[in-house]
């Protein structure tokens, strides 16, 4: 028998979902998270960047977090290597999934490249959350295509309307890029460690504020997740020896 190298097209069929169903989830996601674009292209050009470099980032950086994270350190007067190593730190997450996503949606190798710009934290929840190979790779394509479409369009939007407006810190809307920067990260703590971590990373972030320059925090508050993981791997040990 020939030795199997690649996942199996298909996985059991218990809870296969038809292909309607994952279209409208996905549709779902993209619809939701794209429309927050306007709140980076406010966020954005309240920053000081222009509309081209606003609109830049977004079709090239396309992923929120980070996106966010570049401007609202720059925002703060952060120098633009700092901000730019924040957002980077941040964005690695991508690596990661794309790790598990290639060998789930198997795509050829011409494809995987462009493909690439879509692994990001929400065309990967959707394409892990089928059950089939053909449900992964549907479900990756429409979240990650119309997520894009959706998050440019509403980035150029937001930026032409804060230019219209003047002043966004004036009218408020300087606080919309942290509100969706944490209703975007609320539901991914689920488990007692990762509400630690970003306890802790708001902690060192806010405590050094005063005393480091602006960004620099940012990257100071990355190391919660190390010392935290740390700490309960120590705590782990111990009760393993304590239990001997």
């Amino acid at each position: 028998m020939a030795e199997q190298t690649t996942l199996p097209d298909i996985r059991p069929h218990d809870g296969e979902r038809p292909d309607s169903a994952v279209v409208r989830d996905a549709l779902g996601v993209g619809v939701a998270v794209g429309l927050s674009g306007f709140a980076f292209g406010v966020t954005s050009a309240g920053s000081g960047l222009t509309l081209g470099q606003t609109c830049a980032l977004s079709l090239l950086v396309f992923t929120g977090a980070s996106q966010f994270a570049l401007v609202g350190a720059l925002a703060a007067g952060g120098n633009p290597l700092t901000a730019a190593a924040g957002a980077f730190f941040l964005g690695v997450r991508n690596a990661f999934y794309g790790l598990r996503l290639s060998q789930l949606l198997a795509l050829p190798r011409a494809v995987r490249p462009p493909a690439a710009q879509w692994v990001i934290d929400e065309t990967a929840a959707v394409a892990l959350a089928q059950t089939t190979r053909r449900g992964a790779r549907i479900g990756f394509v429409v979240t990650g295509l119309s997520l894009y479409v959706l998050w440019n369009l509403t980035t150029l939007l937001g930026a032409l309307g804060a230019e219209a407006v003047g002043d966004t810190g004036a009218w408020g809307l300087d606080a919309a890029g942290p509100a969706v920067f944490l209703a975007l990260l609320a539901p991914m703590l689920r488990t007692a460690v990762e509400r630690v971590v970003a306890g802790l990373a708001v902690l060192l972030g806010l405590g050094l504020l005063p005393v480091l320059p602006a960004g620099t925090p940012v990257l100071v508050a990355a190391l919660a997740a190390p010392a935290v993981l740390w700490a309960e791997g120590r705590r782990g040990g111990g009760a393993r020896e304590g239990g001997r």
